[in-house]
C-alpha cells in the first residue's frame, strides 16, 4: 500500500509540513527532511521551486527563488532524495508546477518518483479532468498518488468529481483565513470546513493556507484529517535557519 494511504489509516489528526527543495542552502534538503520526521510529522510535502509560481504567496516566492538562484533542479532534486528510503519512513509528497514535469517528461517523472521513494504529487495547474483524460495511468502504473486541490469557490459537482478520480486525500485550501496571532480563522471558513466534512466524500481532507500555530491547526483539523503549514515553516527557517525545528513542530500540537 501506498505510504500515504498507510498514514491516512491513522487514528489520529495528521500535519504536514511544506519546504521549498534547496532552500535555505541548496544542501538543506536532506537534513530537514530528516528533521521533520524525528519531530514527529505525519508528510513532508518537498517544493519544487519554480521561476513563476502562481499559486504561492510571497514568502513561499521568495524561497522558490532563492532556491533557483542556489541551483537548484529537478534532476538535482531527485539526486538529492535518491536513497532516502534508507533513513526516512514517512510519506514524502512533491508539490511543483507542471511545466518542469511536462519537460522531464510525465513518465520519467513518476518513474523517478517511485525510484527514489516520492509517494505523490501535488500540481496546482494541472486540471483534474486533463489528469484523468491524458496522465493518470501513467501515476498508477507507478503508484504516485495524483492529490487536487479544492477552495471554497470550488463547486459541489466538481468537488465530487475530484474525489471519484482521487486515490489518497484532497488538499481543501483555505483561502479566506484572517492574518493576526490570535485571529484564527473567520467563522466562514469553518463554515465551509464543515461544509465538506457534511459531503462524506470517500478521500479524507486536508487543510492547507492559514495554518501557522496550534490554535489554527485545531480549528483546521476540527472537521479534516489534517493540516499543512508551509509559508508559517518557511518563515522559521528564514529566521533561524535549520535549526530547531523540533521547537517549531512542538508549537503547533
Amino acid at each position: 500500500m501506498n505510504r500515504i494511504n498507510q498514514t491516512l489509516q491513522q487514528d489520529k489528526k495528521l500535519l504536514s509540513i511544506y519546504f521549498t527543495a534547496g532552500y535555505p542552502d541548496i544542501d538543506d534538503t536532506l537534513p530537514i527532511i530528516k528533521d521533520l520526521e524525528k519531530s514527529g510529522v505525519d508528510f513532508i510535502e518537498i517544493g519544487l521551486p519554480f521561476s513563476d509560481p502562481l499559486a504561492d504567496g510571497p514568502t513561499i516566492q521568495k524561497s522558490s527563488t532563492a532556491a533557483l538562484k542556489n541551483g537548484m533542479t529537478t534532476q538535482k532534486l531527485f539526486e538529492q532524495v535518491q536513497g532516502i528510503r534508507d533513513s526516512v519512513r514517512i510519506p514524502l509528497i512533491m508539490m511543483g508546477y507542471f511545466n518542469p514535469i511536462l519537460q522531464f517528461g510525465v513518465e520519467n517523472f513518476c518513474k523517478k518518483c517511485a525510484e527514489t521513494g516520492i509517494d505523490g504529487l501535488i500540481i496546482p495547474d494541472l486540471p483534474v479532468e486533463e489528469y484523468h483524460e491524458n496522465y493518470q495511468q501513467i501515476f498508477e502504473k507507478y503508484d504516485i498518488r495524483n492529490i487536487f486541490l479544492i477552495t471554497p469557490q470550488t463547486a459541489e459537482k466538481r468537488i465530487r468529481f475530484i474525489d471519484s478520480v482521487s486515490k489518497a486525500f484532497i488538499y481543501m485550501v483555505s483561502t479566506a483565513s484572517v492574518t493576526g496571532s490570535t485571529s484564527g480563522f473567520s467563522r466562514e471558513t469553518r463554515d465551509y470546513f464543515q461544509k465538506v466534512s457534511a459531503l462524506n466524500l470517500k478521500n479524507p481532507q486536508i487543510v492547507g493556507f492559514g495554518i501557522k500555530d496550534k490554535e489554527t491547526f485545531g480549528q483546521a483539523t476540527e472537521y479534516a484529517k489534517g493540516a499543512i503549514i508551509g509559508s508559517a515553516f518557511i518563515k522559521h527557517l528564514n529566521e533561524n535557519g535549520t535549526k530547531n525545528i523540533s521547537d517549531f513542530i512542538k508549537n503547533i500540537r
